[in-house]
């Protein structure tokens, strides 16, 4: 759903990227003109993709679906590494913009939302390592 969600984002115009000059940059219609990262494109990769990737490797391979809240967990953290790393590309919303400034480097809104995500997620995958597996027999 989150990739198909970004591929939307990206046909109607939406949440675009900053201003770059990447030979794959776009010019999107509702912009200002100028050539900008497909942002959304970047999301639908690292969230949709490879967050699908990741969740399905911990649920088959290591069998995490045994531990409670567990893969609910790493889903959080995962959408949240992902958006801090997209982030980085994308145009901080109008109405905001940038938070703060370390080392040159803007902080958005949106960055310091997703480490709450990230904090939140390692938590609950903690808490659900503390419980003791799902025992679950075989018919």
């Amino acid at each position: 759903g989150l990739f198909f969600g970004r591929i939307a984002n990206f046909i109607n115009g939406e949440l675009y990227g900053r201003v770059t000059d990447v030979p794959w940059s776009f010019v999107f219609i509702n912009s200002d003109g100028l050539p900008r990262h497909p942002s959304q494109l970047y999301e639908a990769f690292l969230e949709g993709f490879v967050l699908f990737i990741v969740l399905n490797i911990a649920l088959w391979k290591y069998k995490m679906w045994r531990y409670s809240g567990w893969l609910s967990g790493l889903f959080l953290a995962g959408y949240g590494v992902a958006r801090i790393g997209v982030e980085v590309f994308r145009e901080p919303d109008a109405h905001i913009g940038f938070i703060m400034q370390m080392s040159g480097v803007g902080i958005t809104m949106g960055q310091i939302l997703s480490s709450v995500m990230v904090i939140a997620g390692i938590s609950i995958m903690i808490r659900a390592m503390g419980r003791p597996p799902l025992a679950i027999s075989k018919p």
